[in-house]
Formats: structure tokens, C-alpha cells, sequence
């Protein structure tokens, strides 16, 4: 593999732009700075609260923003709201309604414009009701735009101290190192810069030693032709010679002071190469830590190009420097080695496992600590890999070279003796890639290696969840350059809920977060502590409760639960989750609180707790005395939704009315009803499947339809009954038979039933498992009939 040509051009154009660059002066760039600056401060304070606000107990919220200035108007007017002079307003001065009334008619008229412009309807509406809310209070607008001004003088408050003492409930992102920053744009043009000023000391000392050597060879020539004419006894000129002389002396001190000055030259370039370099590995560590992070849906930005770009132009610098050490005049055996190791750590390290060396073999966890401590290749083979051999391919439009295995597999693997009750979900290897590369003017060849990050091996699909809950608690909670692969057994909750957050929006797809409500459900959920109130944001949250222990009163874990609940919005629900339509994770003492003292009919559709990826409607019924109790239809799982899907269901259920709080459903759930085809004149008659809530373990026929052009009462059935599966009696009895049949009077009730027989001497205890059967019995019976009139 050979980089000479790459490193060469890559060196040339960044000389080449660095030479021809104008850069803009000082006060100029200060003064962007400056602008900049003031750009960041304006957004300041609400880019903060949103940071904050997600981890501010509910009750903190609630006494933030009160009723009449909603946190809703906060965020849509956040530019507007932070623009406008509150502090102005004092409570004493009335004659500055009018002014506070201007503000608040600008703070109705701008929500009802973002209504009109918002596509999502949940949203509409509650920004038409918050508007609408807001209009009530013109009798006292002073009042309003005081609440505004304290509003923001609190948040400023709780971020100044939230900015010197971080309360438990705010995990505070750890700050960035100066050194894990790469090195940027104009770090490497002033690198190349001193390369520049190096090679033109190198071209002085030529020029002159070419003019002392044509000097000397004067002054030698000058000299034989004195002691000539010295014999001769003419006059010597000395004049000349002496001039000669003081030359060669300028010469040579001016070739030493040059020399001495590329030396100095030399050993700063290479010094402010190394801390470069440094920077560039802190950045690629980083890099491999954000990749790391991703596997639970954190951001990350797989582009490496420009560190890649960086990383070339540190290789055109390094090559550029050991030439010119290897042209001085005199050995630097220091500059020299320290240019080989930088040049050896470059390469070893700059290897990404986003396209991994060509060879390949699994490792325990042991194994690989033993690895990152000790440097040495595992000796023990603990599995065995089929295809774990590439080709390193370059690629010369994206200048990178790599290799991929695309049919590696494990043929078979050696575990290790587990402790106590740890599964095979539990056990870590890694997978581990080595290769040698050879660089032009470099004598020896590189060794690269590096270990993947931690996977397990499963041997069925049953498995999976269980193995994945692994890769997510190592992902999440380890720390970076750690020893492989430690993981606490215990993290605080905070951290936990942020990355339930990341990997629920990450698989579902969705740009909406786990609000306090969700948070708060799932701490009382993994804790088992039904109290509302309460902050579990400095509680420890154990491996074993994540993954390994049961719920109380359930047969599964948290994180089966929690994972059953992503796929199921994953594959069915994500648009009604996106568009504020569920609610989530609620707990039925806090469903009971915001339920009360709605209307009947008010619903809401929340996880269920009881079963693994369900969703259940939560709605206010009549009670039997004369109030209201909160009922709970049984939940829909993915097999339900698949057979009908949700907004379906909710249009089924007549008695269900307003979405919580207060949202007529049609207007809200509208887009996600079926429009079903209207008849296609073929004959048959249409069949649908409807929802029905309350309805007996047996199926009930439809009542009989004493109008013939009745196309026949459609059969309603609840998915949740599986004593009938299937409907296959449509129509009324006066359709299906001809006129000899007299009509059946009376209800149809139990038709798969042997309490009321309907038709004599058919045994009907058992429903026909298919049409075609059931067509068959209908045939058979009227054949008899039309015997029997005969």
C-alpha cells in the first residue's frame, strides 16, 4: 500500500492555499467574534431551559409557568418573548396597560398564525385553545406581562445556579477537553507554514555555500597570483584579498546563524506537530466514542472525511520534515526517531472501525484486557471464524482504502465458566482485526490492530432482547478509555431516563421525547413505587433491575417490557405518537388525577403496564351511582393493530368523544380512519370488522333486518375474543335463504350456540372453521327444507 503520491499532493495543495490566502485583519475577525457572541446570547437563555426542563421535577414546572403563560407560548415565542422590554413594566403604573394590552393582542395573533401554519392538528388545536385561553385575560393585561417578566427573571435565577451548582435532577454533559478537539484549518496552514520557512532556511544555506565556495575559490585564486607577483616584487594589492577574506568570514557566519535558526525551526515544527497529532487522536478517540454511543441512539456524525483530510495533511507534514532532517547538514538522531514514532502512532491509531483490517478473530473480555494493557495477541483460539479474510480496496475517488467482510460468520464459540446467575446474553467478546501496511521510504512495515466494540454471541432469535439489553447498558454507562470491558453495576436513574429517551426516539423514528409524565411512570415502574410524588433522579438503577429481575406481579423484566413497547409504536403507532395523539407511560393513580372531573367520553391512550407491547384507551364513563369512574378497554397488541389498526378502532367506539383534555377525536384522528370502497355492484354483500367494548365471551349474531334492501347489519366483533375469529354471517337470515324458508322470527343470539337451536337437526355446537364448511350446512338445510314442502 503506498501513500507517497497522496501524502505528496495532498502536502503540495495545502502549500499551495496557504501561499495564496488572504487573511482578513485582526480587528475584522474580532469583530465577527463579537457578533457571533451577541448571536449566542440572544438565544441563550431558552436554548438552556430546554436543556434543562426535562430533568425539572413536575411540580418545579408547574410553579415556573402558571396557567395563564403556558410553557407552550414560551417555546412557539421564544425569539419574540426574549426581544421585548419587560423589565419596564412596574405593577404601580397603570398608565401602561395599553402598552401591555399591544403585547398581549401580539401574543394571541402570533399563536393563531403558527396554528393556522401547523400541519399537525393536535398541535393546532391546543395553540387555538391557548390563544383563545389567552384572550380572557384583556381585563388586566399588566397582570399578564408581569407574569411574563417573572417567568423569565426564575429561569434566569435557576440557570445561574444551575450553572454553579448542578441540582440532582440536571446531569450536566461533561465539558470538552481543549485537547479532544481537532486540529482545525488554520492549525494545520500554520504547520505548513513553518515547513515553508524551514525549506527556504534549507535554500539560503545552498545559496550560500555556493557563493562562499566561489569565495574561497576567488581568494585561492587571488592568493597564487599575490605570492607571483610577491616574487616579482610588484605590488600584492592586499586591499583585495582582505575584502575576500571579510566575505568568506560573512558567509560563514551567516550560513551558521541560518543553520542554527533551521534547527530551532525543525524542532518547533515537529513539537507543534506532535501537539497537532495529539489533538487529532483525542478527536478520533472521540470519534469512536460517539460510534459507540450511537448503538442507543445518540447523535453522531459518521463522516470521517475531514479527519481524514487532516489526517493526510499531518502525513504530507511528517514526510516534508524527515526530509528535511535527512538533508541537514549534521545527523538530529532526535528529530529523526521522534518523527518515526509520531509518523508509526499516526498510522496505528487512524483506523476506524467503520471499515475495519483485513483479518479477523473473536476474543473473550479477558483476552481483550489483556490486550489494551498489555499489547500482546491472544494466543487462545475461543472461536471460530468462517470468512474472516478481506482485501484492502483503494478507493481512489474517496482516497481510502479498506476492507470488508461480507460473509463473516461464527461457526462455533468456547464460553467462558459463568458466576452465579449470569445467562450466555451476559458474556462479552469482541471481534479483533489486525493488518500490515507498508509505506514508501519507511523501512519496515506497520502492524495495525483494534478490537471492535463488545458483541454477543446468541444461538436462537428468544435470545435477542436479552442480549441487546447487554450491549445497551455497555454502550450507555461505560466510561471512554476504559479497561475493556468495565461497566458499572449501578447508574444513577438521570442517566438511565436519558437513555431510554435516546433509544426509544432513535428506533421509533421520531423527533418527540419521553416527556416528565413518561420519565416519572417509568422510575415508578423499575423502582416499584406506586407514589406519584417523589424525585428518583439520584436513585441507583441496578443491572439487575433493568434486565435481569421480574416485575412485580408480571412474568417479564423492565426492558422486555420497555422494548416490547418500541416495536409496537415502531411498526404501528409512530405517526400517532409523533402527533401528540398518546399520551405514553402513565401510572393509573396519575391517569386517575388528570382523568378527573373531565367530561364523559374524554379518553386518552396510554402503554399499557401489564402486558408486553400494548396500548390501551383510558376513558370517563357513568358510574352506576350517578358519577364517573375511569374504565380501561383491554389493550391492543401488534397482532390487533395489524388486523385493524388504531384510529379504526377509536372511530368504532361510539362513546369515546374527546381526546384528552379536551379535543373533539374525529378532528384529530380524522387522517387515520379507513375510507372504505363503495359496493363494486358484484353481487356480494360487503363485510367489515368493527370494535366492540363490554361484549360476553361468545359471539353474538347481528339482529335480523326486516328491510330487503337492507344490504344487512354489518357484524360487529372485538378482536380481544377469540371464540370467533372469523365473521362469516353478514346478512340477515331473509337474504341468505329463498322464499320457501320461512323467516326465522326474533333475535339471532348464541348462533354458534346449542341453547337455541336455528336450525333442527344440525348440530351447531361447534362454528364452522371456514366459509366453504359453513356454505355446506346452509346448502345441506335447505335442500331438506324444499323435501319437506314437497
Amino acid at each position: 500500500m503506498t501513500l507517497t503520491w497522496l501524502i505528496s499532493q495532498t502536502y503540495a495543495e495545502v502549500a499551495d492555499s496557504v501561499k495564496n490566502r488572504r487573511f482578513p485583519p485582526t480587528q475584522e475577525r474580532m469583530s465577527v467574534s463579537v457578533f457571533s457572541v451577541k448571536l449566542c446570547l440572544t438565544m441563550a437563555q431558552w436554548a438552556q431551559m430546554k436543556q434543562l426542563i426535562p430533568y425539572l421535577p413536575t411540580q418545579a414546572l408547574n410553579e415556573l409557568y402558571p396557567d395563564c403563560f403556558p410553557m407552550d407560548v414560551r417555546c412557539y415565542l421564544a425569539n419574540w418573548i426574549e426581544e421585548q422590554r419587560w423589565e419596564d413594566f412596574d405593577p404601580e403604573k397603570m398608565e401602561q396597560e395599553p402598552q401591555a394590552l399591544s403585547l398581549l393582542d401580539q401574543i394571541t395573533s402570533y399563536l393563531l398564525r403558527l396554528a393556522q401554519q401547523n400541519p399537525n392538528v393536535v398541535e393546532k388545536m391546543r395553540l387555538q385553545h391557548i390563544s383563545k385561553s389567552m384572550s380572557m385575560v384583556r381585563s388586566q393585561p399588566l397582570k399578564l406581562v408581569l407574569t411574563v417578566r417573572d417567568v423569565l427573571r426564575k429561569e434566569r435565577d435557576l440557570l445561574s445556579r444551575t450553572s454553579a451548582q448542578i441540582p440532582p435532577y440536571f446531569p450536566q454533559s461533561p465539558a470538552p477537553e481543549p485537547q479532544s478537539v481537532a486540529p482545525s484549518t488554520r492549525d494545520v496552514d500554520l504547520l505548513v507554514l513553518k515547513v515553508l520557512d524551514i525549506q527556504n532556511c534549507r535554500q539560503q544555506i545552498h545559496q550560500l555555500q555556493e557563493e562562499l565556495n566561489w569565495e574561497r575559490q576567488n581568494y585561492e585564486s587571488m592568493q597564487g597570483s599575490l605570492q607571483q607577483a610577491s616574487a616579482n616584487g610588484m605590488d600584492t594589492g592586499m586591499s583585495e584579498v582582505t575584502k575576500l577574506q571579510n566575505n568568506i568570514k560573512q558567509h560563514e557566519y551567516n550560513g551558521q546563524v541560518i543553520a542554527k535558526k533551521r534547527v530551532q525551526l525543525l524542532q518547533e515544527a515537529v513539537s507543534s506537530l506532535d501537539s497537532c497529532q495529539s489533538r487529532l487522536i483525542s478527536r478520533i478517540k472521540a470519534w469512536r466514542w460517539e460510534q459507540h454511543q450511537a448503538t442507543i441512539g445518540h447523535p453522531f456524525d459518521e463522516n470521517l472525511s475531514p479527519m481524514q483530510t487532516w489526517c493526510e495533511q499531518l502525513l504530507g507534514v511528517n514526510g516534508k520534515l524527515r526530509q528535511e532532517v535527512m538533508l541537514a547538514g549534521e545527523p538530529i538522531p532526535e528529530l529523526q526517531d521522534r518523527l518515526g514514532l509520531l509518523l508509526q502512532t499516526l498510522i496505528q491509531r487512524f483506523v476506524p472501525n467503520d471499515k475495519q483490517p483485513p483479518q479477523a478473530q473473536i476474543i473473550t473480555e479477558a483476552q481483550a484486557r489483556n490486550l489494551g494493557q498489555l499489547g500482546s495477541v491472544p494466543s487462545d483460539n475461543v472461536g471460530e471464524l468462517i470468512n474472516n479474510t478481506a482485501i484492502l480496496e483503494h478507493n481512489a475517488s474517496s482516497k481510502s482504502t479498506c476492507a470488508t467482510f461480507r460473509n463473516m460468520s461464527i461457526k462455533k464459540i468456547k464460553r467462558a465458566d459463568r458466576k452465579g446467575s449470569e445467562s450466555v446474553t451476559e458474556e462479552k467478546f469482541a471481534l479483533y482485526f489486525t493488518t500490515e501496511i507498508s509505506i514508501t521510504g519507511c523501512d519496515i512495515p506497520y502492524r495495525i490492530q483494534m478490537i471492535s466494540v463488545p458483541v454477543v454471541v446468541i444461538v436462537h432469535g428468544s435470545q435477542d432482547n436479552n442480549a441487546l439489553a447487554t450491549i445497551i447498558w455497555d454502550c450507555a454507562f461505560s466510561e471512554p478509555d476504559r479497561i475493556p470491558f468495565v461497566v458499572p453495576e449501578r447508574v444513577p436513574w438521570k442517566q438511565m431516563c436519558i437513555t431510554l429517551n435516546s433509544k426509544f426516539m432513535s428506533d421509533v423514528g421520531t423527533q418527540r421525547c419521553l416527556d416528565n409524565y413518561n420519565q416519572h411512570f417509568l422510575a415508578q415502574k423499575i423502582f416499584d413505587k406506586p407514589e406519584i410524588a417523589g424525585d428518583y433522579s439520584n436513585m441507583l438503577v441496578s443491572w439487575a433491575q433493568f434486565s435481569k429481575e421480574v416485575l412485580p406481579g408480571r412474568s417479564f423484566t423492565f426492558w422486555q417490557w420497555f422494548d416490547g413497547v418500541i416495536e409496537l409504536t415502531k411498526k404501528h403507532l409512530k405517526s400517532y405518537w409523533s402527533d401528540g395523539l398518546i399520551f405514553g407511560f402513565i401510572g393509573k393513580q396519575h391517569l386517575h388525577l388528570i382523568l378527573k372531573d373531565r367530561p364523559n367520553g374524554t379518553f386518552l391512550l396510554r402503554f399499557s403496564d401489564s402486558e408486553i407491547g400494548g396500548i390501551t384507551i383510558a376513558y370517563v364513563a357513568p358510574s352506576e351511582n350517578g358519577g364517573q369512574k375511569i374504565q380501561n378497554i383491554q389493550p391492543s397488541t401488534k397482532r390487533d393493530l395489524e388486523i385493524r389498526s388504531l384510529g379504526d378502532r377509536i372511530q368504532d367506539i361510539s362513546f369515546i368523544t374527546h381526546v384528552w383534555p379536551d379535543l373533539p377525536k374525529n378532528d384529530v384522528f380524522r387522517k387515520y380512519y379507513t375510507d372504505y370502497p363503495e359496493p363494486s355492484g358484484s353481487g356480494y354483500l360487503t363485510v367489515s370488522i368493527q370494535t366492540r367494548v363490554g361484549v360476553q365471551s361468545h359471539c353474538e349474531s347481528p339482529q335480523r333486518s326486516d328491510n330487503i334492501q337492507d344490504p344487512g347489519s354489518f357484524y360487529a366483533m372485538d378482536q380481544g375474543n377469540a371464540s370467533c375469529s372469523s365473521p362469516f354471517y353478514p346478512g340477515s337470515p331473509q337474504d341468505q335463504f329463498s322464499s320457501p324458508i320461512q323467516t326465522v322470527s326474533g333475535s339471532m343470539q348464541g348462533i354458534y350456540s346449542d341453547q337455541n337451536t336455528l336450525f333442527p337437526g344440525v348440530d351447531m355446537s361447534q362454528a364452522p372453521s371456514t366459509e366453504m364448511e359453513l356454505e355446506q350446512i346452509l346448502n345441506n338445510l335447505v335442500d331438506d327444507r324444499q323435501e319437506d314442502v314437497q
